[in-house]
C-alpha cells in the first residue's frame, strides 16, 4: 500500500488546496474563478487530464528506450471536452508529438503503446472502489 497523499486546506484561499506527496515539492489544486475559486493552480479535472497526458509520454519513452530507438522527446497535448459531463461523457482528445522517431512503422508502434499507459487502463478498464470516511 502506498503513503496516502495529504491534501490540505489552505486557510486565507477560498477553494486553493495544497497536496502533499512523500518528501515532494508541494503541489495546489485550486477552481476557476467561474466556479466561486481564484484560478491559481489546476483543478482537478486538470490533474486527472495530467496523469493520462504524463503517463502516456513516460510509457513510449520507456518502450523506445527499451528498443533503442532515437527517440529524443515527447510532447503531449491533451484537449479535453467536457461539454457532456453531466451525461456521463468525458471526452481526451491526445496527440502525441514524437521528437527524433521519422520510421512510420516506429511511431504506429508508440502510439499503439501509449494506448497501453497504466493510467489510460485505470481510466477506460478499471473498477474504481471509493471509500470516504469522516475522522
Amino acid at each position: 500500500m502506498h503513503k496516502p497523499i495529504t491534501i490540505i486546506s489552505q486557510r486565507n484561499h477560498v477553494f486553493r488546496q495544497r497536496v502533499e506527496i512523500d518528501d515532494l515539492d508541494a503541489l495546489y489544486a485550486d477552481v476557476p474563478p467561474i466556479v466561486g475559486g481564484e484560478g491559481s493552480a489546476p483543478d482537478p479535472h486538470d490533474y486527472f487530464d495530467i496523469a493520462l497526458g504524463t503517463c502516456k509520454a513516460i510509457t513510449v519513452q520507456m518502450y523506445a528506450q527499451r528498443k533503442e530507438w532515437p527517440l529524443e522527446g515527447v510532447t503531449v497535448k491533451v484537449q479535453r471536452d467536457d461539454s457532456q459531463e453531466k451525461k456521463g461523457v468525458y471526452k481526451l482528445t491526445v496527440t502525441l508529438i514524437l521528437h527524433g522517431i521519422d520510421d512510420p512503422e516506429q511511431r504506429a508502434k508508440l502510439e499503439a503503446i501509449s494506448h497501453r499507459c497504466p493510467i489510460q487502463r485505470l481510466m477506460t478498464q478499471a473498477t474504481v472502489e471509493i471509500e470516504t470516511h469522516i475522522e
